[in-house]
């Protein structure tokens, strides 16, 4: 199984190519990308070549994807990236209801059927606050699920549990949905405080021998390993792809 890292997990232990090539030098044999990776495409492809790395997925912000879709394509284009996902929602610019995730789930279809006719896969990937009940009682990621049917779900498996909800519950009802999985840890309670309470993949509290299997049987694609604070690059890109390849 290749397994990418996301390099979000690494953004405060540049340089970059030091990076890629540690990574490469683990087995990781893909990497995902940010906004923080998107400076100078073309330098980062080459970066990414001699590592021996490819980039088949990214995260680009929905502000991009609206108002700058032809910026977009081209980062796309020059790094690789063959599946494009939407991976945040500032608090400030979450909706408070049902009506508001509607919309904004209609904003999600559109920009998918844009990069569709691209070529391009889209999908959410999401964090906690999609799981947090509304007043009516409806849950976010349901609404983005039902109303942008045709979108894909890269499912953050630690931040469902973190949004106080049964990740194999979501996987075996949405597993058709799910195309990449992140692949994170979260510590014991009140363990690796310096660390926003996160472990690496296979030294915390998730069942992912399990996940991992019930992922694999949904045919889900990609798997990034993932750490949002580290507080060691080496030891979480070396523990965690120790982990995962025995899951």
């Amino acid at each position: 199984m290749d397994i990418s890292f996301q390099l979000y997990s690494a953004r405060n232990f540049t340089p970059w190519p030091d990076v890629l090539r540690k990574l490469a030098d683990l087995g990781y044999t893909q990497v995902e990308g940010f906004g923080g990776v998107y400076d100078d495409p073309a330098a980062f492809r080459a970066a990414l070549d001699q590592a021996g790395l490819s980039m088949p997925s990214g995260h680009f912000s929905v502000e991009m994807l609206e108002n700058d879709l032809p910026a977009a394509l081209d980062i796309a284009k020059t790094l690789g990236i063959t599946r494009i996902y939407c991976p945040y929602l500032m608090p400030d610019q979450r909706p408070r209801d049902a009506a508001g995730w509607t919309a904004f789930a209609e904003r999600l279809a559109a920009i998918g059927a844009q990069l569709r006719a691209e070529g391009y896969p889209f999908g959410w990937h999401n964090h906690d606050f999609e799981f947090e009940p509304l007043p009516d009682g409806s849950i976010p990621m349901q609404i983005i699920l039902d109303t942008a049917p045709q979108i894909d779900w890269e499912a953050d498996i630690a931040w469902i549990t973190r949004g106080g909800a049964d990740p194999m519950g979501w996987i075996a009802r949405h597993g058709d949905r799910i195309t990449a999985a992140h692949v994170k840890d979260i510590a014991p309670d009140g363990d690796n405080t310096d660390q926003d309470g996160w472990a690496d993949v296979g030294h915390g509290t998730m069942p992912w021998a399990k996940i991992m299997a019930a992922l694999r049987d949904a045919n889900c694609e990609l798997y990034v390993a993932e750490h949002d604070n580290p507080s060691d690059i080496d030891r979480f890109a070396r523990q965690s792809i120790a982990s995962i390849r025995s899951f």
